[in-house]
């Protein structure tokens, strides 16, 4: 898998959403959007599977 993984770019926003989907708490104020009906990117699944991948290599999840 990291050879797969190796140099992908990620964005905090997208490690931001997927931890927040595993319910892995974060602080307060991170990444959420500035106005009410502001929209984010979502995640791609692929990224969201490398980062998935990542917080389980590191046992957070």
């Amino acid at each position: 898998m990291a050879e797969y993984n190796d140099g992908m770019k990620v964005s905090n926003l997208y490690i931001a959403q997927v931890k927040r989907k595993c319910g892995i708490e974060l602080a307060e104020n991170f990444n959420i959007p500035r106005s009410e009906g502001a929209k984010q990117p979502q995640c791609p699944k692929e990224k969201e599977e490398a980062i998935i991948g990542a917080l389980k290599a590191f046992q957070m999840i």
